[in-house]
């Protein structure tokens, strides 16, 4: 297992400059920076070159993740909207190459927030989606890409909020480099068992984000940490594990988030990193074998 952890813990914008959290979470103890994808499509090659050498220079493994916007919904039924999304994430897959990333997740295979106020046809909507997958899928295997369907709550999305419907959609899809990434806030509120789900998921696990109930990070909540370290040695997954914790309201983070109060106890940027360096230590207790614990 590699363990990562989300820029956008320390941030209030999804599109800001990444180059300077890969020290620092190198620093922390990580091997993964994931960077929001938002960000990197607008980044001159200039600017991904230098991120991917940085990367190196510090033998960190980076990844994307990102909620599609409304306007390129791939799993719109307007065939505009449709091919809006798939012409997006083209172009993000050809950036992410070039910053040498080659996992991206979250809701792209629809987009989010979703929008409650219109009907929804989740057969329509479904259908759509695998079609736009499949080019997806296709066009990201010449970039050694992985696409990650992310489980989201019933609140955030309504095509896939399960273990059990994710696996159903990579199977449907049909492509070797899509694969299911689950996440255990969302997890939280609709899995029967945390464990089962990740146990359930096997071999289609491609990615894991972990964060508390309360989206603080791990082991500052009720999450039942040994059972979900316990099913992932279960399943012998040896994929990366990637923290998402949000604790600071404020900016278009904590506005989509939906972060209304401090969670972080006024921490400084200090505190923040001290914050998440004891979560690692905490993760790694928790889901590595003692004979196997990292440093």
């Amino acid at each position: 297992m590699k363990f990562g952890t989300y820029f956008a813990y320390w941030e209030q914008d999804w599109d800001t400059n990444y180059l300077k959290y890969v020290k620092k979470v190198s620093d922390l103890g990580f091997d993964v920076l994931e960077v929001g994808a938002a960000g990197i499509v607008n980044m001159t090659d200039e600017d991904l070159y230098a991120l991917k050498a940085e990367a190196e220079k510090y033998n960190i493994t980076l990844t994307a993740g990102i909620g599609l916007p409304k306007e390129y919904d791939v799993s719109s039924p307007d065939e505009k909207v449709r091919q809006n999304g798939i012409d997006f994430m083209k172009k993000i897959l050809h950036a992410l190459h070039k910053a040498g990333i080659h996992k991206i997740g979250g809701t792209i295979y629809s987009y989010w927030p979703v929008d409650y106020t219109k009907p929804v046809n989740k057969q329509e909507a479904r259908k759509q989606s695998i079609k736009s997958m499949k080019e997806l899928a296709d066009y990201a295997s010449q970039y050694e890409i992985t696409l990650l369907i992310e489980t989201l709550n019933r609140f955030e999305q309504f095509l896939v909020n399960d273990a059990k419907e994710a696996v159903k959609l990579v199977e449907d899809i049909g492509k070797d480099n899509v694969k299911v990434m689950l996440d255990t806030f969302h997890m939280n509120i609709e899995e029967d068992s945390i464990g089962h789900a990740i146990r359930y998921t096997g071999d289609y696990l491609g990615h894991l984000h972990i964060g508390e109930c309360n989206r603080k990070v791990p082991g500052k909540g009720h999450m039942p940490w040994g059972e979900i370290g316990q099913s992932l040695r279960d399943i012998n997954y040896d994929g990366y594990i990637v923290m998402e914790p949000f604790v600071r309201p404020g900016g278009i983070v904590g506005s989509d988030i939906k972060v209304w109060r401090d969670l972080s106890d006024n921490a400084d940027e200090a505190k923040l990193d001290a914050d998440i360096k004891e979560s690692l230590q905490f993760i790694k207790k928790e889901f590595l074998n003692h004979s196997h614990l990292a440093k």
